[in-house]
C-alpha cells in the first residue's frame, strides 16, 4: 500500500487500505473521507515489514531513510521505536505514540483502540539514562489518577527491553507499640546499643519486637534506639557514663552513619504504620520489613530510603529489582522530602501476560 509523507506522519489515502489497517491491524488514525493518518512510529514499522512504500513527494524512502527521518525529528526515536517494536510484534499488544510527559500508551491484552482506553502510559529510556525518582513518583500518581499504570520500557545496549510498572504503596501493619510496662538502659559503643541485663530485653521485644539478642547480649542499632529513646522507654549512656538524650545520640547517628537522618524518618513512619523493621543489608537496602509478628511470618517489603530529588542508573533499579523478585518480596523505595514520605514501588513486569491487564 501506499503512504505520502506529510508534516511528521504518513497519510494512506485509500480507503480500502486505510480501514484495513485500522480495522485489522489496529494501526493510524481515521481521516475523514477514508484512509488513515500514520504517526512515525506506525510507518517505519510498516515499512520495515515491507507492507507500505512511503513516497515523500516522488520519491520513495527506504526503511533506513525513514528511520533516519523520524531521529532527526522526534528525540530519542531510536529507543522508543525499540520498545514500540517490541510491544507491537513480540507481545501482539495494541501501541500508540503519545506526546509530552509519556512516549506511548499501550493497550491491554486483547483490547483495541476503537473500543477500548489504554491500560499503561509508557516511558522509553535507554538504560544509560538516569532515573529521577521524583519525576517517576508524580507520574505514577498522575497516571494512577487516570485509572492507568505508569510503565518504563528500558533498552539495553543490545536492545533487549525490561518493563517496570511503578505504583505508589500505603504499607502497613498489625503490630503498634502496646502497654507493656518497663524500661531498657544501654550503653552506646561504636554504632550501636548494647543492653546487657537480660530481663530488659524481654520487655524490648514484647514491646515491638525490637533489638536482637546475639552471644547473651540485647543490641539496638542507632535508628532502633533513637526512637525508642523519643517514647521514653530507652536510657542509653556513653562508655563514660554520660547519658545522652535524643539529640545527642541523633547527632552522633547523623555523623557515624550515611544517610542516618532519612533513614531514621523512615523507620519512624514505618513504625508508626504498625510494621516491624529489621536491618536490610542482606538484600543490599535500608531495611526489610514485616507486617506481623517477625517470628512467624516473612519480610514483605524491603525499603529503602532516598531524599525525593534522587536521581539513579537504571542498572542500579535493575539489580534491586531483580534481587527483591529473586526472594519474593517487594521492593520500596521511602521518599523523603521534608517530614512527608511517600512509598514507590518498581515491580519487574511482562506486558500482555494477563488479559485486559
Amino acid at each position: 500500500m501506499r503512504g505520502e509523507l506529510s508534516d511528521g506522519f504518513v497519510i494512506v489515502r485509500d480507503q480500502t487500505d486505510g480501514n484495513h489497517l485500522y480495522g485489522k491491524g489496529n494501526y493510524g488514525y481515521p481521516r475523514s473521507g477514508g484512509g488513515v493518518d500514520l504517526d512515525l512510529l506506525e510507518a517505519c514499522l510498516l515499512t520495515e515489514l515491507g507492507k507500505l512504500d512511503v513516497f515523500d513527494g516522488k520519491k520513495k524512502l527506504s526503511f533506513e531513510n525513514m528511520f533516519r527521518l523520524s531521529s532527526e525529528l522526534i528525540d530519542g526515536f531510536d529507543i522508543i521505536y525499540i520498545v514500540y517494536r517490541d510491544i507491537r510484534l513480540g507481545r501482539g499488544l495494541v501501541v500508540k505514540q503519545e506526546t509530552g510527559n509519556y512516549d506511548l500508551s499501550v493497550f491491554g491484552a486483547g483490547k483495541r483502540q476503537s473500543n477500548s482506553r489504554p491500560a499503561y502510559m509508557l516511558r522509553a529510556v535507554s538504560e544509560r539514562s538516569l532515573l529521577d525518582a521524583s519525576e517517576s513518583l508524580e507520574g505514577t500518581k498522575e497516571t494512577n489518577e487516570r485509572r492507568k499504570n505508569l510503565l518504563y520500557g528500558v533498552v539495553d545496549e543490545e536492545g533487549d527491553v525490561t518493563y517496570y510498572k511503578l505504583h505508589v504503596k500505603d504499607p502497613a501493619g498489625k503490630v503498634f507499640p502496646t502497654d507493656v510496662k518497663g524500661h531498657a538502659d544501654g550503653v552506646l559503643v561504636s554504632d550501636r546499643v548494647f543492653i546487657f541485663d537480660q530481663s530488659q530485653s524481654g520487655f524490648l521485644h514484647d514491646y515491638g519486637f525490637f533489638g536482637k539478642l546475639i552471644n547473651g547480649i540485647y543490641q539496638l542499632s542507632l535508628v532502633e534506639a533513637c526512637y525508642l529513646i523519643g517514647k521514653g522507654k530507652l536510657t542509653v549512656k556513653d562508655m563514660d557514663g554520660k547519658e545522652l538524650d535524643y539529640d545527642d545520640l541523633f547527632e552522633y547517628g547523623f555523623n557515624e552513619q550515611d544517610e542516618f537522618e532519612d533513614r531514621l524518618k523512615v523507620y519512624t513512619d514505618l513504625r508508626e504504620r504498625g510494621l516491624v523493621i529489621k536491618a536490610g543489608f542482606k538484600f543490599g537496602t535500608h531495611f526489610r520489613v514485616y507486617q506481623d509478628d517477625p517470628d512467624y511470618c516473612h519480610a514483605r517489603f524491603l525499603v529503602h530510603a532516598v531524599p525525593y530529588e534522587i536521581t539513579k542508573m537504571w542498572p542500579d533499579i535493575s539489580r534491586t529489582v531483580r534481587l527483591s523478585g529473586g526472594v519474593k518480596k517487594e521492593i520500596l523505595f521511602a521518599m523523603v522530602k521534608g517530614n512527608s514520605i511517600q512509598y514507590l514501588e518498581f515491580e519487574w513486569y511482562k506486558p500482555g501476560l494477563i488479559p485486559g491487564k
